[in-house]
């Protein structure tokens, strides 16, 4: 019997989505986070195989060149990961509606 391949880290698939999701080439996104070009595209591309994960801060530019909460690269919930991808589309009116929805929503045992 043969060893199943293991899923790539989170960070590394996530991270993939929101890149195509942002319509960018891997150097492109290096890039607009701060990498040097000659190493942009190798290191957002061993990034994505989950070869490494980037340190925090580097993870952070990353998010913020795609206009992504951080949170989103490293949530294995996929219900969130969509939640977060809708949160940066939302205007800060719709943002307060949607959390008051959300605390309505908690049972009061809960709050």
């Amino acid at each position: 019997m043969s060893n199943p391949i293991p899923a790539p880290p989170i960070f590394a698939g996530r991270l993939a989505q929101a890149r195509k999701r942002a319509g960018l080439s891997q150097t492109q996104l290096g890039v607009l986070a701060g990498l040097e070009p000659e190493v942009a595209s190798p290191r957002i591309n061993q990034y994505e195989r989950g070869v490494h994960e980037p340190r925090s801060e580097t993870a952070r530019r990353l998010a913020e060149a795609l206009g992504i909460p951080p949170a989103f690269l490293y949530t294995e919930d996929e219900t969130l990961a969509k939640l977060l991808l809708t949160w940066v589309d939302l205007k800060p009116a719709q943002r307060r509606d949607l959390l008051k929805q959300a605390q309505a929503a908690v049972p009061k045992s809960k709050k």
